[in-house]
């Protein structure tokens, strides 16, 4: 009994002490410690509150983010289709209409083939993040500019290229130069679509006609043909063959450059590849067209004169297409063995750099 008194009394001076000590301790504690912690509790609400308000205002940017782009792209869309009817209706008509333009007919695979691209790429520029620009504003007002130009000095040319100058700016302006230049092949290959103003064709015409006569009349001499030539005209023996503009071969050189184009980007993944078949379509449709006039003065030396302007004259200008298309992919198959994609040969071959690794 005295044993657990001792110990009780022990318990309490022992509690009695720790409440003296606390007692003693509390008032400094609270007199030193009660601003920090008024500040700590006015910084924890604030944070709170931002806590709280930052999902609403996410929330909210997100909505207007997810709905003003449709919004703003349709309303582009009708003004682009209204400013720009009549010209692209003309221009369809320049295509395949009763009057179109020979040199200009592959113009309409032109725009289809840039929609392929864009949805062949979808996924990419889709995953490229908006980043408005301001610099896409300039290019907007140069844009309306060729077109009130174009409009009012009646010039088909600067109104038709102020539409892709317009879209340029407005993609810019709207989604930034990482996007602008995500679409930049597609963009610039609508370029091709719009035909060439007849001054500048008529300054590429000319030339084109004195090669292609001069080309012609060196192979018929190597052939032991008597030919006589006189500027872009070749005299046979029999009657003299003019190598006039449309015989020119600038309507064969404009639509394989395009085909080139699509067969390089089909065909191939380098892009210094892509840009050697593009230029190589340039002499390649000059020597098909020379071997055509060549073929022409071969038939009216050696066979009818009248053949060589009928049907074997039309057949003979779908025929150059063939060979000139069997030239290019001629060329490409021996680029290809001269310089091997190795990225391709890797990725058609697994197996074999597992084994290496």
């Amino acid at each position: 009994m005295l044993q657990q008194a001792t110990s009780k009394d022990a318990e309490g001076t022992y509690k009695g002490d720790i409440r003296q000590t606390r007692n003693t301790a509390q008032p400094q504690s609270l007199l030193g410690s009660q601003p920090d912690f008024a500040y700590s509790q006015l910084q924890a609400r604030r944070m709170s509150n931002s806590l709280q308000v930052a999902p609403l205002l996410s929330t909210v940017e997100g909505r207007l983010s997810s709905r003003s782009p449709r919004w703003q792209s349709l309303a582009v869309l009708l003004l682009i289709a209204w400013l720009y009817a009549a010209i692209l209706a003309r221009l369809f008509l320049q295509w395949v209409g009763p009057a179109r333009d020979p040199n200009f007919e592959h113009g309409i695979f032109v725009p289809l083939f840039a929609l392929f691209v864009l949805w062949q790429d979808r996924k990419r520029l889709q995953a490229v993040a908006p980043a408005p620009s301001w610099t896409g504003l300039p290019l907007i007002v140069l844009g309306l500019l060729m077109l009130m130009i174009g409009v009012l000095g009646a010039e088909l040319f600067f109104s038709r290229v102020s539409l892709l100058i317009l879209l340029a700016g407005l993609v810019i302006l709207f989604q930034g130069w990482t996007s602008f230049r995500a679409i930049l092949f597609p963009w610039a290959f609508l370029l091709l679509m719009i035909p060439i103003p007849t001054l500048i064709l008529q300054q590429v015409t000319f030339p084109l006609q004195m090669l292609s006569a001069k080309l012609a009349t060196a192979l018929l001499e190597l052939v032991h043909v008597p030919v006589l030539r006189e500027g872009n005209v070749i005299v046979l023996a029999l009657m003299p063959l003019d190598v006039a503009e449309a015989c020119s071969g600038i309507r064969s050189l404009l639509t394989l450059v395009t085909l080139a184009i699509i067969y390089g980007y089909l065909m191939e993944t380098r892009i210094w590849m892509r840009v050697l078949l593009a230029i190589s379509a340039v002499p390649v449709a000059v020597a098909a067209n020379s071997f055509r006039i060549f073929g022409t003065g071969l038939l009216v030396q050696y066979w009818d004169p009248d053949k060589a302007e009928g049907f074997f004259h039309t057949f003979s200008g779908w025929l150059i297409y063939v060979v000139a298309l069997i030239l290019l992919f001629a060329l490409h198959r021996v680029l290809s063995r001269i310089f091997v994609d190795k990225r391709a040969v890797a990725a058609s071959n697994p197996d074999s750099k597992d084994a290496s690794a």
